[in-house]
């Protein structure tokens, strides 16, 4: 599992106390299973996300994967459990070619010619990208650098992937492409953490962790979480149809779960 224990974040030069990013926080992760992280802008969605992989350091408290300390001694072996994938593929991207993209860390971490070649076989098979085996990333559309992204972390077989809002740069096609990815991802056993503002996405998680003020607000199951309007109004979603704002009036019942899941699903 991922587990916080009394953790605590500022970013240099903010205040001691009121400046706080992420205060107190306690929190599990049980691998396999797919965790959505909502929330307001500046709740602390990304801060959460970013000190798993140790990206950024605690100010207080520990973190620990698989049992393992998130410390910088530690920082290989955390970072080949748990692959992070940021809104902006382009960030990750680095090398001239889609084959050499997935090869990169792979030679980085100095793996045989032959196993690497099979890996990276795998890998552009399993995310259709044959046909762009020797394109350069930067010619790929949105959702390919995307599912690129995904690919050059997924060879590295990490049980652990955390996605930051990987959709919200793209279009509905490239969003569709990438989300399929992620529940493909999820079905074959990766436990996965998603940082949405999408409600189409969210609903595909198992759990889903609120946050509110750098603080975990609470830890729900989809079922508990999309039958309660106030839950999702207070993660963030306020722009929700008539129809799920009503749905309690409409069907009668005060825990619309099935009815708001349907209705999100097929906006």
């Amino acid at each position: 599992m991922i587990e916080f224990k009394k953790v605590d974040f500022k970013y240099p030069g903010q205040n001691k106390v009121s400046g706080r990013v992420l205060s107190n926080i306690d929190l599990r992760m049980e691998k396999g299973s797919f965790y959505s992280i909502v929330g307001h802008n500046g709740s602390g969605k990304s801060t959460l996300a970013k000190l798993i992989t140790g990206i950024l350091t605690p100010e207080k408290g520990e973190i620990f994967v698989d049992g393992l300390p998130v410390l910088e001694e530690n920082f290989i072996s955390i970072r080949r459990m748990v692959g992070y994938i940021f809104q902006n593929p382009e960030n990750q991207l680095i090398s001239t070619t889609v084959e050499n993209e997935i090869a990169f860390a792979l030679e980085n971490l100095c793996f045989k010619r032959e196993d690497i070649k099979e890996k990276v076989d795998d890998i552009i098979s399993w995310f259709e990208l044959e046909e762009y085996r020797n394109t350069p990333p930067n010619m790929l559309s949105g959702g390919q650098k995307q599912r690129l992204a995904i690919a050059s972390v997924v060879v590295m077989e990490p049980e652990y992937i955390i996605f930051d809002e990987p959709t919200a740069m793209l279009d509905k096609n490239g969003r569709e492409e990438v989300f399929k990815t992620i529940k493909k991802l999820s079905e074959h056993g990766k436990t996965i953490i998603l940082i949405s503002h999408d409600l189409k996405e969210i609903i595909a998680a198992d759990h889903v962790i609120t946050m509110q003020d750098g603080k975990v607000s609470g830890i729900w199951k989809k079922e508990e979480f999309f039958s309660s309007i106030d839950l999702i109004t207070q993660a963030g979603f306020k722009d929700l149809p008539p129809e799920i704002l009503f749905s309690k009036y409409i069907t009668g019942n005060e825990s619309p779960v099935d009815y708001i899941i349907k209705e999100v699903s097929n906006q």
